[in-house]
């Protein structure tokens, strides 16, 4: 026990989003001494510039449509936008959250500390500011990523993520670098608040790694509301002539833009850190290594969250850093399960997915395909042409479902649902034993009778 005690805490934390949040709130509870090191705001990307401010924002781009559709229902609309209140309303949402964060640590009795932290050896941090050195039995890096901002001429006259909720003002028009769900989210932001919006991307079309149909129902949603799509091509420069910032692509071609926005993926936050003083590993694509129990290949430093590259989502983060209190704190060993996580996409139109895509089931022997394509009922009265698209995939002869992909209203809510079942190991039985609920979209999943198309031996029948 004599040994034990020489150390400051028994766990000190460095990063304050939502993985290192809820590791140090759960190790507190189990009665660990916990500090969290932060040197920005208590939240982390999520709460202060991702998926809240984010899901506030395409809220208020998705009124646009409201009211396009509105007519049809009998309403005169006579509707302007202000982009002051809605960015004043966003922070004070954010600044009540952060508070909220913030008072979730201090109950169980962790101490947050206003710093920069960077590591010194296996049980050990400096203060960058302070200078002090704290110790303790384990660390856990939940430092989280960035955009990646290409190294490319001109390149600080763009903005990223992180700034773009915060601009003093509307541009009148943007360029967005990128094909991933950052980008193609932005995209619909900008373009349903009135904003001229250019997506630019080195693929031939956007979400690369969803189903076919995902893809391709985004791609013509988006092009619906006027966004531009300029494929296999990117950004080799940006200059600022005059008011504007002058776009030089790869082809040659220049064209001025009232802002330019990076989307093009997220780094992990390791670079200074001092994560090498303690012979700490990093993988090949520059993230934390950790085994399945997020310990790295120092036995007292654990990492969890998108710094160590695994699924960069919020929820993942918070599992895993759970998972970390409970196998260290609690001992009670658990491991993240990666492999079936829902994923939405809040675009316009929206899209939710969990399992295997067409293309990635079709390698796992014989399935089935069955594909709904309808208009949602909120445009029937409407002219609006925009289908919803709703996709099973299963194996063989009824058996088990082994991914569904929603493109429409309500795509994220549905399939969060939709996983349960999923995650249950469910059956094509299990769905068409249950009734149907009517008039929903989601009913289409329980009423298909006969596959769309099928694939035997790897071949699509």
């Amino acid at each position: 026990m004599g040994a034990e005690m020489s150390f400051d805490y028994d766990l000190v934390v460095i990063g304050a989003g939502s993985g290192g949040v809820r590791a140090a709130r759960m190790a507190a509870t189990y009665g660990a001494k916990v500090a969290v090191i932060e040197e920005f705001r208590v939240g982390g990307t999520c709460v202060i510039r991702g998926c809240v401010p984010k899901k506030l924002y395409v809220y208020a781009s998705r009124f646009k449509d409201q009211f396009d559709v509105a007519e049809s229902f009998g309403w005169q609309v006579d509707a302007s936008f202000d982009w002051p209140t809605l960015v004043a309303a966003k922070e004070k949402e954010i600044t009540r959250l952060e508070h909220a964060y913030t008072s979730n640590l201090e109950k169980p009795g962790a101490e947050i500390i206003r710093d920069r932290a960077v590591v010194t050896g296996p049980n050990s941090v400096r203060l960058a500011s302070d200078g002090r050195e704290l110790t303790a039995k384990y660390l856990l890096v939940a430092t989280g990523a960035r955009p990646f901002i290409p190294d490319i001429p001109g390149a600080e006259l763009g903005i990223s993520s992180n700034e773009a909720f915060d601009l003093p003002a509307l541009p009148h028009s943007i360029l967005i670098e990128g094909g991933g769900y950052i980008a193609v989210e932005f995209a619909t932001i900008f373009a349903g608040l009135g904003v001229d919006t250019t997506i630019i991307y080195r693929g031939d079309c956007v979400l690369r790694g969803f189903d076919d149909d995902m893809r391709r129902g985004l791609e013509a949603g988006l092009i619906e509301r006027g966004i531009r799509l300029i494929y296999q091509t990117t950004i080799a420069a940006l200059s600022k002539p005059g008011e504007d910032v002058l776009a030089t692509f790869s082809d040659g071609v220049t064209a001025p833009f009232g802002a330019v926005m990076f989307a093009t993926g997220r780094q992990p936050n390791v670079e200074g850190l001092g994560l090498e003083t303690a012979g700490v590993r990093l993988n090949d694509f520059g993230a934390i290594a950790v085994d399945k129990y997020s310990q790295t290949s120092v036995p007292s430093i654990y990492a969890v969250g998108d710094v160590t590259g695994r699924a960069q989502l919020t929820p993942v983060a918070i599992r895993e850093g759970w998972y970390f209190a409970e196998t260290v704190f609690n001992d009670n060993p658990q491991a993240v399960d990666h492999s079936l996580i829902p994923t939405a996409v809040f675009s316009e139109p929206e899209i939710g997915v969990v399992g295997l895509t067409e293309d990635e089931a079709a390698t796992h022997g014989d399935i089935d395909v069955y594909v709904a394509r309808f208009r949602p009922m909120q445009n029937t009265l409407s002219t609006r042409t925009e289908r919803m698209v709703l996709k099973l995939i299963t194996e063989k002869d009824g058996g088990r479902v082994l991914g569904v992909h929603i493109l429409g209203p309500g795509a994220a809510e549905m399939i969060q649902l939709v996983a349960i079942a999923v995650g249950m190991g469910a059956s094509k039985a299990d769905f068409d034993r249950t009734i149907a609920l009517h008039p929903s979209a989601a009913e289409e999943l329980v009423t298909f009778k006969a596959p769309t198309y099928v694939y035997r031996d790897c071949q699509k029948v």
